[in-house]
């Protein structure tokens, strides 16, 4: 591992460490510095503030599962993992959501679940001639259920298991989307024939 991973890493760890003892928001750069026993210059070296430390931890630890060759064959495993992933570390995800830090979560995750829902979508032969305004409503629907539901899962403490959740999402997802879709579809031809 490089140098420059090693510290990032050391400077995570610190702060996921507060994060057993203070809100995020009661967190400050002099806390982590000290935690990591380095200075402030080696902090702001490599992250920005603490959001950009907080958004780092995001992208190593839970979304680099949903970042990289995410499929529609295997995006319930990718969730899974990203579940189990934040389950273990369970008070820092609580606390960060708690406070200020679901937004940057949600930013990074927007994407790519909405990726995979456009190439579902495009998956399914039913819905050739759907406008490209209702591929997009129809992603986002489908991309913010599943970004609210992993928020408010962490919010209330993760009380479901990362098994259980996957298999909501597998069930909603699959039958759902594919009746919804074949229906938006019939509704689109239907409205396409009226207009001749």
């Amino acid at each position: 591992m490089a140098d420059s991973m090693v510290t990032k890493q050391a400077i995570a760890n610190g702060f996921k460490d507060l994060m057993h003892e203070k809100r995020f928001d009661k967190i400050t750069i002099s806390d982590i510095t000290s935690r990591c026993h380095l200075n402030r210059q080696t902090f702001y070296y490599h992250f920005r503030d603490k959001y950009d430390l907080l958004t780092w931890i995001y992208h190593e630890e839970a979304i680099c599962f949903l970042s990289k060759d995410m499929t529609f064959d295997n995006w319930s495993d990718r969730i899974y993992k990203m579940l189990q992933v934040m389950k273990k570390n369970d008070y820092f995800y609580i606390n960060a959501f708690k406070s200020s830090g679901s937004e940057e979560f949600e930013s990074y995750v927007h994407h790519a679940i909405k990726e995979m829902f456009l190439n579902l979508i495009d998956s399914m032969s039913v819905i050739h001639g759907l406008s490209e305004e209702d591929r997009e409503f129809i992603a986002n629907f489908y991309t913010f259920g599943v970004i609210g539901s992993i928020t408010g899962w962490v919010t209330e403490g993760m009380r479901v298991s990362p098994e259980a959740l996957t298999t909501r999402f597998e069930n909603l997802v699959m039958g759902t989307q594919r009746v919804s879709v074949q229906r938006w579809a019939t509704e689109h031809r239907r409205r396409k024939q009226q207009k001749k």
